[in-house]
């Protein structure tokens, strides 16, 4: 099942648990915009290279669509679409005033020079410019883009609008590893684009950072060895984190994996298939819209600081996301006692709740 079918159905299940009117919850799965653009810029080399580019905001009913911009080949109207959704949700369960929007660049950034990237990057934001903005749709950075990227897009919008810091938000990645052996966890399997890597006794993370810093990836790593990266789904631990791709959690190795709980840092990381046999199994799933909000939240509280042209300091960043991701699993979990579902049919029901009754209260009319 796609990132789409499978987002569309579990919002069915949780606009079903809600009992919405039919017509309101076919209007909650229109996105309000699709785009589709061409980026042809000049390769280093002289010639000529075309890319296409998405952008797809699904809802604003809530405040300002936010989402962000991915460059990887498997970038698709399908892959997009399901992502901004998954945004709108995922702002309502963090309850901050976004909707969801979500874009992308059909390209492999890893083959692309520091320049072409630039470049396409700035074609990219005069297709849009006009269609995103610091109260309609804020983007941010995502798999294949970062900080820079924004500031290429931060740039190339300004000389349209003027100086606008707050149209984009990007943050440096976080490392998950860092903060799960600072608090005393043993992280015995990692892996990233470049291989995967297994010590049973733990993997040094400070270590690691520094070779991944230096090498570009995982592989090669002395602290550990090598193994599969098909394998590390299946590894013998107590916490999986699946972090990048969507979909690889599936019917294939569901049966297989052995973590007694699951942390969907990534989009959609878990098909409705694998949710089946996990849930049999009894292991216990964090989901994606729920686990992965705090990114988001963040970039609020970033948004936030640029309209204000006022800057908080780290304790105060770290306190405001503690006190919103506390409250939104309370949130979550009271949905779960209501309607007697799992954690992702509470985040979901809490999530659509909210927008409901946003579109409602504005003025929807059956």
């Amino acid at each position: 099942m796609n990132a789409l079918a499978a987002t569309n159905r579990n919002f069915k299940l949780a606009a079903r648990l809600l009992g919405l009117d039919s017509k309101l919850e076919k209007s909650l799965l229109i996105p309000f915009r699709e785009i589709k653009v061409e980026c042809t810029i000049p390769k280093d080399d002289g010639t000529l290279a075309s890319y296409v580019g998405f952008r797809v905001q699904h809802d604003n009913a809530r405040g300002p669509m936010k989402g962000g911009i991915r460059y990887h080949p498997e970038v698709d109207p399908d892959e997009v679409n399901a992502l901004a959704q998954l945004m709108t949700w995922k702002t309502a369960v963090a309850n901050i005033p976004y909707g969801g929007a979500k874009g992308g660049i059909g390209c492999d950034p890893g083959t692309l020079s520091i320049s072409e990237l630039e470049r396409l990057t700035r074609v990219f934001t005069q297709k849009i410019h006009d269609l995103i903005g610091i109260h309609t749709d804020v983007p941010a950075p995502d798999m294949g883009t970062g900080p820079q990227t924004m500031a290429w897009i931060l740039d190339e919008y300004s000389k349209f609008h003027g100086h606008s810091p707050a149209v984009v938000t990007g943050k440096p990645i976080v490392i998950f590893a860092f903060q799960l052996q600072f608090k005393g966890g043993k992280i015995v399997a990692v892996s990233d684009i470049t291989g995967a890597i297994k010590n049973v006794k733990g993997i040094d993370i400070p270590s690691l950072f520094k070779h991944v810093k230096e090498n570009k990836g995982v592989k090669g790593f002395h602290g550990a060895d090598s193994i599969d990266p098909k394998s590390i789904l299946i590894e013998d631990c107590d916490v999986l984190i699946p972090a990048a791709l969507g979909g690889v959690i599936n019917r294939e190795n569901a049966n297989d994996i052995k973590a007694k709980f699951i942390v969907e840092a990534a989009n959609h990381p878990t098909d409705p298939q694998a949710d089946e046999i996990l849930s049999k199994k009894g292991v216990v799933i964090l989901p994606d819209i729920y686990a992965n909000s705090g990114g988001v939240t963040v970039s609020y509280f970033e948004w936030v600081q640029n309209i204000q042209g006022f800057m908080w300091d780290e304790e105060k960043v770290n306190n405001e996301l503690r006190t919103y991701m506390t409250k939104g699993f309370k949130d979550v979990k009271e949905m779960c006692n209501t309607h007697n579902c799992d954690l992702r049919m509470g985040a979901f029901t809490l999530g659509v709740n909210r927008v409901a009754r946003a579109t409602v209260l504005r003025g929807w009319e059956a």
